[in-house]
């Protein structure tokens, strides 16, 4: 087993990755760069532009690793098209799998090191104010995240959210016990009063304590292979083909969704086959299948679309906020909801595939947003 290092970087602004596909690749590493890029472009010398090096250099850093690793990386003779070596492959799978499943944890750290090192660039007269929120995984929120901390008035303190990813359930019910201003989680519009969605967040959800904040509309549905091969469309296809299945955890709630529709389609958790094999996040579903290792999971249209799959529509899911309604007045929670309503937000979360802003930055009475509340 090779030792594995971490290391992280500063820069005035944030920096868009260089080459298609390192937007997952929340931790930076060289070989994985360089085999992506060779994969992607098919030979050194288009990988080494797409990089911005030099060919002697991306040449010399394959044979020192392949040294380091006592492996070989590529396949290449003179003349023909560069190929990852079947260890490269494997690598570069292991390495985008464990980015996948590692994504709500790393883009937390990540986000905590941007504000303990802002302490250093900010004017000490105006600190930024700091907001926590347990949500379930949701990248909009990662994008509202880097929006709230970039886009402040002159003068004016920044907004920090401090985003502790976890599943729906969990995350009220650290609301409940004073660990946050706000939750995220999300639900269905199908459901009913007598559905799961109902019985699992009502008694979560106190009226006299808390309001729900309009967020987004999002797509769920299968995450499938390229031109779905095996032409799945819901949920019995998966079942009647035996189509090999990769779920989400206990607590989120991507889980509670897949529960119910099961129910709505009158199928057994035993139907699916490996109904119980989990992931943490969408990513890590669609990465499962991007890697031939699942051949279908349930997650968001962005995750699928991330990764270049295909995506099989299967409901439009409310994604809310809920906050207790004393801390509404909060100077923190006010900036929050005037940047949900801005332009410049709902503009950003339409370029997102799969999302829609639902009453972004409305305060709302439960029953108003959940469709369930009775």
């Amino acid at each position: 087993m090779k030792r594995i290092a971490l290391s992280y970087s500063l820069a005035a602004e944030r920096t868009e990755p260089v080459a298609r596909g390192q937007a997952h690749a929340l931790l930076r590493n060289p070989i994985m760069d360089v085999l992506h890029a060779v994969r992607e472009h098919g030979s050194i010398s288009a990988a080494a532009r797409a990089l911005g090096l030099s060919y002697r250099h991306v040449w010399g850093q394959l044979k020192e690793w392949e040294h380091q690793l006592g492996r070989e990386l590529l396949v290449w003779e003179r003349g023909q098209a560069a190929l990852l070596s079947p260890f490269g492959q494997r690598l570069l799978m292991a390495e985008r799998l464990a980015q996948a499943r590692l994504g709500p944890q790393m883009e937390a750290l990540r986000a905590e090191l941007e504000r303990a090192f802002s302490v250093a660039f900010e004017d000490t007269d105006s600190p930024s104010e700091v907001l926590t929120l347990y949500a379930s995984h949701d990248h909009a929120l990662t994008e509202l995240q880097e929006l709230a901390a970039t886009s402040h008035d002159s003068g004016a303190p920044g907004l920090h959210l401090d985003i502790r990813f976890t599943g729906s359930v969990d995350a009220i019910r650290a609301l409940n016990e004073g660990r946050c201003l706000l939750a995220g989680f999300h639900t269905q519009p199908f459901a009913d009063t007598h559905s799961r969605s109902a019985r699992t967040y009502r008694p979560l959800l106190k009226p006299g304590t808390h309001k729900i904040i309009g967020f987004a509309r999002r797509s769920q549905g299968l995450i499938v292979a390229p031109g779905n091969p095996l032409r799945l469309r819901d949920l019995r296809d998966v079942a009647r083909s035996q189509a090999r299945f990769v779920n989400r955890s206990i607590g989120t709630g991507t889980r509670l969704l897949l529960d119910e529709l099961l129910t709505h389609e009158t199928l057994a958790s035993a139907d699916l086959r490996g109904f119980e094999r989990e992931e943490s996040s969408h990513a890590a579903v669609a990465q499962a299948v991007a890697s031939g290792d699942a051949d279908v999971g349930l997650g968001t249209e962005y995750a699928a679309r991330s990764q270049g799959l295909d995506f099989v529509p299967l409901t439009e899911e409310r994604y809310m906020l809920v906050c207790l309604k004393s801390a509404l007045d909060l100077p923190s929670v006010q900036r929050l909801l005037q940047l949900l309503g801005s332009a410049r937000w709902q503009e950003r979360l339409h370029s997102l595939a799969g999302y829609a802003p639902d009453h972004p930055g409305e305060v709302a009475a439960m029953k108003r947003l959940l469709p369930w509340w009775g």
